[in-house]
């Protein structure tokens, strides 16, 4: 079993480090996640959501 979980980014971060994170977690570059979230809609509520319930990497 895999010990990883998602946590933001206490590296790779613009505001709060949630695209760093999910990047880190699935192991892809955080400039594709960051140009997922500004594609995809609903972008902004999502990002508003994941910054306040994933926690921050120790």
């Amino acid at each position: 079993m895999s010990d990883r979980k998602l946590r933001k980014s206490s590296s790779d971060r613009v505001l709060f480090g949630v695209c760093g994170g999910i990047a880190e977690f699935f192991g892809i570059s955080s400039l594709a996640v960051r140009i997922l979230f500004i594609i995809l809609p609903p972008n902004l509520p999502l990002y508003i959501v994941l910054a306040l319930i994933i926690p921050d990497d120790y």
